[in-house]
């Protein structure tokens, strides 16, 4: 079914602003520029933007905005323009555990599950304001199926995103403190300045007051 002109997700929660599509949008023309950086639409001609664009809801997300919902079976493709969201995992007794963040040019996804025909098995969430192109699980799939390069590309980013969440898992068990904190200044270095120390320290299974002492003492 195409999207309607605007999308009433306000109703749902009133701190997220209603949605245009892109082309009706007052910012089209920077969108389309951010969007043509994203590392799954970069690729892209210009007959394959021009049937992907009609898809595409521009949302603006609050701070700690829930996208999607462990245990959902709704799933929707976000493309990131602004801001910063998180992948989180959490049990039954409430205790999370964050698996990636990702911010501007990148994507948040629940492909894997659709795929699978399982619930989405994380939570998606904004750690800061989020501005996010979006489209339907089921739109984004059947568009990559008309387009057998950007689906390998794209299933490509996926498992190197898998890889990460892999990777940072296993650096929980295996380095210290500092160690961590280390190595996610190294690899993420454009995130570090940008995160609430707490987002941080929770990532790294720190806390933040152990995360504020190892700056003290220049041990990170």
């Amino acid at each position: 079914m195409p999207n309607s002109l605007y999308s009433p997700l306000a109703a749902d929660s009133p701190a997220t602003a209603t949605m245009p599509l892109l082309a009706l949008h007052p910012e089209a023309k920077i969108i389309r520029v951010q969007l043509r950086q994203n590392l799954a639409l970069r690729h892209l001609t210009a007959a394959q933007w021009q049937e992907l664009e009609p898809l595409l809801d521009i949302v603006d997300y609050p701070k700690g905005e829930l996208l999607e919902h462990q245990g959902d079976r709704s799933m929707e493709q976000y493309f990131i323009l602004d801001g910063i969201l998180k992948r989180v995992v959490s049990n039954a007794q409430g205790k999370e555990m964050i698996l990636r963040f990702a911010a501007e040019s990148d994507i948040d996804t629940s492909y894997a599950a659709w795929r699978l025909k399982t619930p989405v098995p994380y939570t998606i969430r904004t750690v800061t304001k989020v501005r996010a192109a979006k489209l339907s699980m089921e739109q984004w799939v059947r568009f990559m199926e008309h387009h057998a390069g950007i689906k390998s590309a794209f299933e490509f980013e996926i498992m190197k995103l898998m890889s990460e969440v892999m990777a940072h898992t296993i650096t929980l068990h295996l380095l210290d403190a500092p160690g961590r904190v280390r190595r996610f200044m190294r690899k993420h270095a454009d995130l570090a300045g940008r995160l609430p120390k707490k987002e941080l320290a929770s990532y790294l299974n720190l806390s933040p007051e152990t995360l504020s002492r190892l700056k003290r003492r220049g041990k990170i």
